[in-house]
């Protein structure tokens, strides 16, 4: 095992999937000789070369358009734009064409591509730089969509979605980018779909996702010191798809759920989940499905003001006790 960032995990991802196949291919705004704005593609030019690694225009719609063409007629590109929020620029190609075309051929034409990107809140980045838009992309079928939380995740998600025949929507949530944690340094792959139980536990069951994993953590540790109740906490790691075996054996255990998501509120990812338990696993709950989000509101660039509405793990101890008392 190597101790990595979860940035450094990132390269290492690219760059195993890199070496494995030729046809793998990286584009993006200043990912080449400068790295990433984000410093996650260090090295990744001087490895490969500038026919694999290449810098684009500052143009979403070009990058993805590249992208697509290049998917279509026998490469793997890993496309990087820089902000999430970006997407809504280039939105057309992603929802209208990337997720529909194979479909729409007959599976003449199929799309092995990874769209990255940085994602979410957490780094004061403002209004226009700081969305969590996992959901958007969560509601458009076609694509598939993953969000991993720790190093280890980013290197072996980031590699099963390099190998998966689809479309996959892959989102580093910013904050996390200087956290560290083990790596295996050789080839690693995580399968697309599976969530995991990264803490057991009993009393009531806590769904987070990237930056709130560690956030959740944190809260079931408090809850079990503090006030003895025993919270199990899933790192879903995919949206799409959706380990919803993993969550219903939980929550029918625990008796309670609690999402924590860093959508905002109004059609967030949590809600699917609050659906679909209620559907399947409603005789086995105790308590209503409780969802932890930041608020309906463009997210502040303020310190204090990001850190107030961005779900936390005292918040989220509040929100188990209330539902447990």
């Amino acid at each position: 095992m190597a101790q990595l960032t979860y940035r450094e995990a990132v390269r290492d991802g690219i760059a195993q999937e890199m070496r494995r196949d030729e046809d793998v291919v990286f584009l993006g705004e200043d990912v080449a000789a400068a790295g990433g704005v984000f410093k996650t593609t260090v090295g990744l030019l001087e490895e490969f070369g500038p026919d694999r690694v290449r810098d684009t225009p500052i143009s979403e719609q070009a990058i993805i358009g590249a992208a697509m063409g290049a998917s279509m007629t026998g490469l793997k590109p890993i496309a990087e734009i820089m902000f999430s929020d970006f997407f809504a620029v280039c939105w057309d190609l992603v929802a209208n064409q990337i997720a529909k075309t194979r479909y729409m051929t007959d599976g003449q034409c199929s799309f092995p591509l990874v769209l990255r990107s940085a994602n979410g809140g957490g780094s004061r980045f403002g209004a226009q730089h700081s969305q969590s838009v996992e959901n958007w992309a969560m509601a458009i079928p076609g694509l598939k969509v993953v969000a991993p939380s720790t190093p280890a995740d980013v290197k072996g998600l980031l590699a099963a979605s390099v190998r998966d025949p689809d479309p996959v929507m892959f989102f580093e949530q910013k904050s996390l980018y200087a956290i560290k944690g083990e790596v295996p340094e050789d080839e690693h792959v995580e399968p697309l779909g599976v969530a995991r139980v990264v803490r057991a536990g009993d009393d009531v069951t806590i769904a987070a996702l990237a930056a709130m994993v560690p956030r959740a953590l944190n809260a079931a540790e408090t809850l079990e010191s503090e006030h003895g109740v025993s919270a199990e906490v899933i790192d879903v790691r995919s949206l799409v798809p959706l380990d919803t075996k993993t969550l219903l054996d939980s929550v029918s255990r625990t008796g309670r759920l609690v999402t924590v998501e860093e959508n905002p509120r109004l059609c967030g990812w949590g809600a699917e989940l609050a659906s679909i338990v209620a559907e399947e696993a409603f005789w086995d709950l105790e308590g209503p499905i409780v969802r932890v989000t930041t608020p309906h509101i463009p997210l502040p660039s303020a310190d204090a003001l990001e850190d107030a509405v961005m779900p936390s793990a005292e918040g989220i101890v509040d929100n188990v006790i209330r539902l447990v008392d």
